[in-house]
């Protein structure tokens, strides 16, 4: 069984999208698909996320 988190930004909303560690991210409206990203690209997408952020 895949735990999903949410992003702390997204408080109590069910208007957010949800990441499974290993598995992918998903719409909180629509739980029972998800869309596939491996741990690689997932670390790559937050790397560039945060090198974005930081400038």
């Amino acid at each position: 069984m895949v735990t999903w988190r949410k992003s702390s930004y997204s408080a109590d909303s069910s208007d957010c999208v949800e990441v499974g560690r290993g598995v992918g991210i998903r719409d909180s409206k629509a739980p029972a698909t998800h869309l596939p990203v491996s741990i690689e690209a997932w670390s790559a997408f937050l790397n560039d996320v945060t090198r974005v952020t930081e400038r």
